[in-house]
């Protein structure tokens, strides 16, 4: 009939569009090899040291002695990630991500010194805190931006693919090995592909920024969040969350002493959070963006939260696998919205700083979130440690959507600068990109 509207067509997907981008798929080769690798590493140093010593703040100080390379250089680094070629830093990362996992492997098979793995995790953080921002900054320029949505898309289903495998295989190796050398032969291995892969992956030209190295720029993507108050809640909301919901360094003793269920048992519940970011990863790549986005990523936190006080509490395996499960598919969508707000709405010429401050929140919280659990776990037991964070996560999503309405009222993302409605229903603009990502 005449003036009757007719209904809205469903937003069509192409969920393989960046697959079949070769420039891209050996982008993607590589860096799955690194991150299975490094995955791998991390799982064995957690393992390996509560082995020799049984100490939980022996597990803690390993998230310190990581965050703190992020913590003094992630500033830098993400200042050289607009100035250089950012593939070169990248390379330069893996060579030192390479040099780290070799030392670590003769470590390990002499029995040297703990303090000597803790020198090797600051020469491996040191390669984290220049690699995170030239890895962010250098994705959007690797795909056309008509497909850039598609392309993290899958860069956050095969991050979790790769983090669910490398933990299993860590655990397999130590348990029948009874020896965790080898895992870190292998993640010097994972690094290596990774760096050669990267010999032909060629990005557009970066728009460099002409800042030279000085305080002003340094702060210019700090200064950027500032502006983007939407930005600054979610990062701050990700940073309180995994800072207090940090039960992943204490799976050893969970492991070991509370579920008994030994190294493969470790392994698995290493891999369950990343197997339930998995598959929520895979649901996100085929689906449109989210319509609610600020509501979806306050239910989410809050929702990991809950799982993680249930993990704490629950002396059944099986139980404990599904609160991780939960927890690692709920951390996926806050992530989704944290990404797609930190690429989509900054500009090229910040998007390594930008990206360098996000690492300097996201990276040093889980990292000092491992140090802050197990310095609990050491005087009032891994279980309080655990089940508090959780709580302290629920407090934290309750405290941010009072202090930042705009994250409650944050509606579908858009990539332009404009001011939001009062709904801050936003409508995308096609031509835009939009991205979904992961935590690496």
């Amino acid at each position: 009939m005449a003036g009757r509207k007719r209904p809205s067509q469903p937003e069509s997907v192409d969920a393989y569009a960046a697959l079949r981008q070769p420039n891209y798929r050996r982008y993607v080769a590589g860096w799955t090899a690194s991150t299975v690798g490094l995955v791998m590493l991390n799982a064995a140093v957690n393992w390996e040291l509560y082995e020799r010593t049984g100490s939980a703040l022996v597990l803690g100080l390993v998230g310190l002695f990581v965050a703190f390379p992020v913590l003094t250089l992630a500033l830098p680094a993400g200042h050289l990630a607009d100035t250089m070629d950012r593939r070169r830093i990248l390379l330069f990362s893996q060579f030192l991500l390479t040099a780290a996992a070799i030392a670590m492997c003769f470590v390990s098979y002499l029995h040297a010194p703990i303090w000597m793995v803790y020198g090797l995790l600051l020469v491996a953080g040191t390669a984290r805190a220049f690699g995170a921002p030239a890895r962010g900054a250098m994705l959007p320029l690797i795909v056309p931006e008509k497909i850039f949505q598609n392309a993290v898309a899958w860069n956050s289903f095969i991050f979790h693919f790769s983090a669910t495998i490398g933990p299993i295989i860590a655990g397999m190796l130590m348990h029948y090995l009874h020896c965790a050398w080898p895992v870190f032969g292998l993640s010097a291995i994972g690094a290596v592909v990774f760096a050669i892969s990267l010999v032909f992956v060629h990005p557009r030209q970066a728009n460099h920024s002409p800042d030279a190295l000085n305080l002003k720029s340094l702060m210019a993507g700090a200064g950027h969040l500032r502006r983007e108050k939407t930005i600054l809640a979610a990062i701050t909301l990700d940073l309180f969350a995994v800072l207090l919901g940090g039960a992943t360094s204490l799976m050893p003793i969970y492991a070991k002493d509370i579920l008994k269920v030994g190294a493969i048992g470790y392994g698995a519940l290493r891999a369950a959070p990343y197997v339930g970011a998995f598959v929520m990863s895979a649901a996100l790549a085929h689906r449109p963006p989210f319509e609610r986005a600020g509501r979806s990523l306050l239910l989410a936190v809050a929702g990991f939260g809950v799982a993680t006080i249930i993990f704490g509490v629950s002396t059944s395996f099986p139980l404990s696998l599904i609160c991780l499960l939960t927890a690692g598919a709920l951390d996926s969508i806050s992530v989704v919205v944290r990404h797609v707000l930190v690429q989509v709405r900054t500009p090229d010429s910040l998007r390594g700083r930008v990206s360098a401050v996000n690492t300097l929140f996201i990276d040093t919280s889980n990292e000092l979130g491992g140090f802050e659990s197990g310095l609990v776990a050491k005087f009032f037991g891994p279980v309080f440690s655990v089940v508090s964070g959780g709580i302290g996560t629920i407090l934290v999503v309750m405290g941010i959507a009072a202090a930042w309405p705009e994250i409650r009222r944050l509606g579908r993302i858009t990539s332009r600068d404009e001011r939001p409605m009062p709904s801050e229903e936003i409508t995308l603009d096609p031509t835009m990109p939009r991205t979904i990502q992961s935590r690496t």
